[in-house]
Formats: structure tokens, sequence, C-alpha cells
């Protein structure tokens, strides 16, 4: 397993894409613990992106409970059709947020949280069972190369770890 991860200097965000999926697979590689998996996908993420906050939220019953993240302390539970999250699950679809302050009941669980996207994971029965969350410092700072990306690391995630 790498100790750390190495991307070309001054990439477009495209092609640290490119350069993170060898080097996630590698990470996720043999180690079949969700959790374990979750945390070193945040911290790659992070790393590789500079993002404010990379986490996961996991479904327990009628709510999204925190799963592992990485950067400044988040919100514990989020209620099924609720904020940006609680949203993408309810709806099943990989949501993009250019201004949080203007999504309707968004929940600021950080006020540096400028912009957001959030990816639904599905399970093998086809049921979402968790959500990757990233917020950002800027506004729109995600677009639809973000969600495509996002959605196969979300899908390595489920493969690896036989969520």
């Amino acid at each position: 397993m790498a100790e750390s991860l190495t991307f070309t200097n001054h990439s477009s965000r495209a092609s640290i894409y490119e350069e993170l999926f060898p080097q996630l697979e590698a990470l996720l590689a043999g180690e079949t613990d969700p959790v374990a998996n979750l945390a070193n996908a945040a911290a790659a993420l992070r790393e590789a992106f500079g993002f404010l906050w990379v986490g996961f939220y996991l479904v327990k019953g009628n709510e999204l409970v925190l799963g592992p993240f990485q950067g400044p302390i988040a919100c514990s539970r989020i209620g099924f059709g609720h904020g940006v999250c609680g949203t993408s699950w309810q709806r099943q679809e990989t949501m993009i947020v250019p201004n949080v302050d203007e999504f309707p009941g968004h929940i600021a669980c950080s006020s540096s949280s400028r912009s957001e996207i959030v990816v639904p994971i599905f399970g093998s029965d086809g049921s979402v069972i968790g959500v990757m969350d990233i917020d950002s410092d800027r506004l729109d700072d995600f677009s639809e190369n973000d969600a495509s990306n996002l959605e196969t690391i979300c899908n390595m995630l489920v493969r690896s770890s036989g969520l």
C-alpha cells in the first residue's frame, strides 16, 4: 500500500482524477472493510483537491449518519429529504450546488462552505446506502466532470468493500 499520493503539479482537475483512479484502486485493493476504505477515499480526495470537507454519510433507518470524513467537525445526522445530502438520497441523484446559500433548506455544518456536491452511493440491491458529500470554500467549484468522476469513485468503493 502506498503511503502517499502523487500528482503532476499544475494539472487540471480532470487530469488529477485520471492520476487518482489507479492510486485509489491500489489503496483499496485487498481491503474489504468499508470504514477503512471510506476513510482512505475521503483522505485521498481531500489531499488531491484541497476541498474544505470530504466525507460520507451512511443510511441508518430514516437518517444519514456521519461516517468517515476529512475536514471540520460535521453534522452527525441528516434526515431523509433534508439539506443537500438528504435531498440527494431522496432523489437518488447527484446534486451540484453552486452556492449553498441559495439552496432551500441547506444545512450549514460549516459557515466556510460555499458550494457542495453530493453523490448517492448505491448498494448491490440498487438502494441508496449512503452519500459522498464534498464541500468547497469556493463558489461554483463543482462541475459535471466532478459528478461523473465521483460517481466512478463511489462505484469503486462499493466493489472493493462489498457495500
